[in-house]
């Protein structure tokens, strides 16, 4: 995992501090423990703690494009970059390094929001516009990764973890006691919310757009409901082959990395499965991780 945060302006005489931006990525070094890094102007800034897993040598984020006219910072991993980077290539898109989240960035240059739809991955990323003065995040389909943001005195902060924001000593820390309910009921917060009172989480499927001094979120993905005529038609047989089929595909794709590949096994059917998929399948040394508990009782 990386760690990703920043501040707009969303009022021009509002200056951003250096200071801030390094107290944030203190906040969450340990989700980044190879290299950190800062893109600071008069109007935003973004900072950034890497766990290197793809470009080992050139990935070092914020990234910009060729012009310098576009910034990201990501965490998270595109199973499909290489796929993607072939066609933006094609479109005359020219890369200086290996990584994934150029990738993106030159992506979201080609077809803005659109984008979206053609990432297969996980991921939380913010890109800021330097040309149409906007910045854009967006959180992956079901939202595996973290994204928080909050509002206060004229700016908008983001990070993915909510006590980075605290490092702004002008966010309050309130509990929310709406918030709260909703974890005693469902286990967790209910998207916007968070335990925090003006503290919200981007909800999975969404983007954030702030520019001009507004913002507004969107969805970019539905969970599809297929009526009963669109129902698997084949037989059992058929199915248990595509189910296979599926998640072979899925398991080869998150192979994709410059770093050796674990598994976290935990003794369920499903940790088993994928382990066994990708030891039979796949020519690489897996290694697996488990979790034992000294106390007799567990």
């Amino acid at each position: 995992m990386c760690g990703i945060a920043g501040v707009f302006n969303l009022q021009d005489s509002i200056g951003i501090e250096e200071e801030l931006l390094r107290r944030m990525i203190a906040a969450f070094r340990y989700r980044g423990p190879d290299e950190t890094g800062i893109y600071l102007d008069k109007h935003v800034g973004l900072a950034h703690a890497r766990l290197s897993i793809i470009g080992l040598d050139d990935g070092c984020q914020p990234i910009g494009n060729e012009d310098g006219t576009l910034w990201i910072v990501y965490n998270g991993e595109t199973y499909n970059y290489p796929e993607l980077r072939a066609e933006l290539e094609g479109h005359g898109h020219r890369f200086s390094t290996a990584t994934d989240t150029e990738v993106l960035l030159h992506l979201y240059e080609e077809f803005g929001p659109q984008g979206l739809a053609r990432i297969n991955g996980q991921f939380a990323f913010a890109i800021w516009d330097s040309l149409k003065q906007e910045l854009f995040i967006a959180r992956d389909r079901v939202g595996v990764r973290p994204l928080f943001y909050t509002q206060v005195g004229g700016r908008l902060l983001f990070a993915s973890e909510i006590k980075v924001l605290f490092q702004d000593p002008e966010v309050p820390r309130v509990i929310d006691p709406h918030a709260l309910a909703q974890v005693f009921t469902c286990w967790s917060t209910v998207t916007p919310r968070s335990t925090f009172h003006g503290v919200k989480e981007l909800a999975p499927g969404h983007y954030l757009l702030a520019k001009n001094g507004q913002i507004r979120t969107e969805p970019f993905w539905h969970i599809p409901f297929y009526p009963p005529d669109e129902h698997w038609q084949g037989s059992r047989e058929e199915a248990e082959e595509e189910l296979r089929r599926l998640l072979l595909d899925a398991v080869r794709l998150r192979l994709r990395a410059d770093v050796p590949v674990g598994a976290y096994l935990s003794g369920g059917l499903d940790s088993s499965i994928l382990t066994a998929l990708t030891s039979r399948n796949f020519n690489n040394r897996l290694r697996t991780f488990s979790v034992r508990f000294q106390e007799n009782d567990y």
